[in-house]
C-alpha cells in the first residue's frame, strides 16, 4: 500500500478514487463517548461524491455523543443545545490516513462491463475509514470526540515551547498497550438466555504463559491474529494470562494517536472473529470477583521524531532516557531518568487522582483495584514496581527504551481518552517544571501514599471539581461533558437492584 502518511489531501483523494474503483461499498466510523465505533456503509457513488468535495465531510447524527453505550439518552444531557434541536447532523470528516480493509467482510465489484463480458467479479475486503466529528453549527471540532481530543493533545505537545527542536524534528506522544481479555464459550443469544450469569469460560484454571493452553482453540487464535495483522493493529506478543480463558495482547509502540486507533480495531476484530467461533471476548475490568480481572497497562514516552533531509526517513530520540548516571538524583530509581522524564512523571502523579474516570471509566473498573491482585490502589511509582500505579521501565544500557508503564487502567479503558489525559498531565509537568515530591514505593507498602478513588462516583466528583487539574489540562467543556456521561453511569448503578442484594437480604432481613 502507498505511504498515506506522506501524501497531502489532494494526493489522497486521487489515490482513493483509484484504489476504491472496484469497491461497491465503503464503511466509515467515528468513536463515541465510550470508545465504541459508530458508523455507516456508503455506496461507492455516495462515498466518491463525499471525497470529491473540498472538505471530505458527510452528515452524521450528533446523538452519538448524547447517548450512552446502550443508546439511552442521557437524563442530564451534556449536549443540551443539540438535544433541544433534535440532534442535528454533525459534520464527519473522513481521515484518509486511517484507511484499512476489514478482513472478515467482502464485497464484489459491480462493474457493468465485467458483468456484460462475463468476467468474474473482483472480490475485495471491505474498506474502512475513521472520521473526526465537527460541531453542526460552528464546524469546530466536537469536544467529546475521542479522536479529536488526542489529536489536540498531540498538537499541543508538538508546538510546546518547552522543547528545543530543529526544523527537521518534532516531539510526539508514543505509546503501547498490554490488554487482557477473558474469553467465554458463549454467544450473544446464550448470554441473554442465561441473564449473563453462570457463563462457561473458554478454558479453566489459571495458566499464565501456558503453551498447553495456547494449543487449544487454535482456529479462533489464528483468525484473530491474522485479522489483527491485516488491520495493521501491530500485535507484538500474544499469550495466556492468569485466569480462566484469559489471553493478553501487546500492541506495539507507535504514535499514541495510531495506537489508540489500533486498539479500537483490535477490539472490533476480537469481538467479530470471536462471534464466528461461539466465543465472547470480554473487555470488562473485573468480570469475576474471584479472579484478578483484565488490565490495560499503558506504556508511554515522548519521542523526538527526526526527519532525514536527504531521504525523508525518520528516526526517534527518547526524551526520557539518560545515558549517564545522575549521582545527585533524589532516589536511585530515577538515576537514569532525564529531567524531562522527571517533570513528566511529576505531572502525572499530580493529576492522576483528578483524571481517574478517563483511566477507569465504568462502575466495574474500580472492582479491579485490589492490591493482592497486582492492581494499583494508590498514587505511587517505582522502578520496575508492579504494585505501583506507575512502573518505571529503565535499562541503563538502552536509554531509548525508557518509558512509564501506567498500570491503573483496566481492559475497559478508552485509549484515546486515557492517553490524552496522561500526556496532557505530563506536558503540564514539563511546562511547569514540576519536581518529584512523592518518593518511590517500597516493599509494596501503599500506606504513605494518597489512595486512588475507589468508585466512579468519588472519581467523577473529583474530576469535575472547580479546582480539578483535569480542567486545567483538558478544558472545562470536555470535563463538563464527560462528567455528565459518568454521572449517568453512577445513577443507573445506584438505581439498580443486584443479585448480591437479593441473595444477601431477601430471606434474612
Amino acid at each position: 500500500m502507498a505511504d498515506l502518511q506522506s501524501m497531502d489531501t489532494e494526493a489522497l483523494r486521487a489515490y482513493f478514487l483509484n484504489e476504491l474503483r472496484d469497491d461497491p461499498y465503503i464503511k466509515v466510523a467515528a468513536l463515541d463517548n465510550d470508545g465504541l465505533l459508530r458508523g455507516k456503509t456508503f455506496s461507492q457513488k455516495r462515498f466518491f461524491s463525499i471525497i470529491s468535495k473540498e472538505n471530505d465531510q458527510f452528515g452524521m447524527c450528533s446523538a452519538i455523543y448524547g447517548l450512552d453505550s446502550h443508546d439511552h439518552v442521557y437524563e442530564d444531557q451534556p449536549l443540551t443545545e443539540l438535544f433541544n434541536q433534535g440532534f442535528p447532523d454533525s459534520h464527519a470528516v473522513i481521515d484518509f490516513k486511517s484507511f484499512r480493509r476489514i478482513p472478515w467482510e467482502y464485497s464484489e465489484s459491480e462493474n457493468i462491463e465485467d458483468l456484460i463480458n462475463d468476467k468474474p467479479p473482483v472480490k475485495k475486503n471491505m474498506p474502512l475509514f475513521l472520521a473526526k466529528m465537527l460541531h453542526p453549527k460552528t464546524r469546530e471540532p466536537m469536544v467529546p470526540d475521542p479522536r479529536t481530543l488526542i489529536d489536540t493533545i498531540a498538537k499541543r505537545i508538538a508546538t510546546s515551547t518547552a522543547f528545543t527542536c530543529s526544523n527537521s524534528s518534532v516531539v510526539a506522544p508514543y505509546a503501547g498497550i498490554e490488554i487482557e481479555i477473558l474469553h467465554y464459550l458463549e454467544t450473544h443469544k446464550s448470554l441473554v438466555s442465561k441473564n449473563f450469569v453462570n457463563l462457561e469460560p473458554l478454558t479453566h484454571g489459571k495458566h499464565a504463559f501456558s503453551l498447553t493452553r495456547m494449543g487449544l482453540n487454535l482456529d479462533y487464535q489464528r483468525e484473530l491474529l491474522k485479522a489483527a495483522k491485516k488491520l495493521r493493529v501491530g500485535i507484538e506478543a500474544w499469550h495466556t494470562e492468569s485466569g480462566p480463558g484469559v489471553y493478553e495482547a501487546a500492541l506495539g509502540y507507535c504514535d499514541a494517536r495510531e495506537l489508540s486507533d489500533n486498539m479500537a480495531m483490535f477490539k472490533l476484530a476480537a469481538k467479530t472473529v470471536g462471534a464466528q467461533y461461539g466465543i465472547i471476548p470480554c473487555f470488562m475490568a473485573k468480570p469475576d470477583q474471584k479472579h484478578a480481572g483484565n488490565s490495560g497497562h499503558m506504556h508511554i514516552s515522548l519521542m523526538e521524531v527526526i526527519t532525514n533531509s536527504s531521504d525523508g526517513s525518520k528516526s526517534l530520540h527518547n526524551l526520557f532516557g539518560r545515558s549517564e548516571r545522575d549521582t545527585l538524583a533524589a532516589w536511585p530509581d530515577i538515576e537514569y531518568l532525564s529531567d524531562t522524564g522527571r517533570h513528566f512523571l511529576a505531572g502525572i502523579l499530580a493529576g492522576l487522582p483528578w483524571v481517574t474516570p478517563l483511566l477507569l471509566p465504568t462502575i466495574n473498573s474500580y472492582k479491579r483495584l485490589v492490591a493482592e491482585f497486582w492492581a494499583p490502589v494508590s498514587v505511587s511509582w517505582g522502578w520496575q514496581s508492579r504494585s505501583a500505579s506507575i512502573r518505571l521501565v529503565i535499562d541503563p544500557e538502552a536509554p531509548q527504551s525508557t518509558r512509564f508503564e501506567v498500570r491503573t487502567p483496566g481492559a475497559d479503558v478508552v485509549p484515546h481518552l486515557a492517553l490524552s489525559a496522561l500526556f496532557a498531565l505530563g506536558l503540564y509537568g514539563i511546562e511547569q517544571k514540576l519536581e518529584l515530591t512523592i518518593p518511590p514505593i517500597k516493599d509494596n507498602d501503599h500506606t504513605p501514599f494518597e489512595m486512588l478513588p475507589r468508585t466512579l462516583h468519588s472519581a467523577t466528583e473529583r474530576f469535575e471539581a472547580k479546582n480539578s487539574l483535569a480542567r486545567v489540562v483538558l478544558g472545562d467543556e470536555f470535563v463538563d461533558h464527560y462528567a455528565k456521561t459518568r454521572w449517568n453511569e453512577c445513577k443507573l448503578w445506584d438505581d439498580a437492584v443486584t443479585n448480591w442484594e437479593i441473595e444477601r437480604y431477601m430471606e434474612i432481613i
